[in-house]
């Protein structure tokens, strides 16, 4: 096994505290799936917002989740003029034996303007 990292971003319409709960949900959930994942699996996560979400961290929408043992982290963004605005970005380590081209990063919502290369098509 080795010790891999997802990337994953989604956006949400605005800064609101149960918007950032379900987006974060569906992300992890995507990313979980799409990589075929389980919670043991999973070695930490860190999260980050950019600055015009303040209403809620991620990192609690991951341990109602049920990640209550995963380290988890929460920052912001750097305020880069005309970045991607109310985006949670997320970047999960793992323990897998899928080689880094096997891995599924998944860009949801308008995140997929961040990495088309990398953006969920399936």
């Amino acid at each position: 096994m080795a010790v891999r990292g997802i990337r994953g971003a989604i956006t949400v319409a605005r800064d609101d505290k149960e918007e950032i709960y379900l987006a974060t949900r569906v992300l992890l959930q995507e990313m979980i799936q799409k990589n075929g994942l389980s919670a043991k699996d999973l070695i930490s996560i860190i999260f980050t917002v950019t600055p015009d979400l303040s209403s809620a961290f991620p990192a609690t929408a991951a341990r109602d989740m049920g990640l209550s043992m995963v380290p988890l982290i929460c920052t912001q963004e750097i305020p880069v003029p005309g970045a991607l605005p109310l985006c949670i970005r997320v970047l999960m380590h793992v323990d897998t034996p899928k080689t880094q081209g096997e891995i599924s990063h998944r860009f949801l919502r308008t995140a997929a303007q961040l990495r088309p290369d990398l953006a969920a098509t399936d």
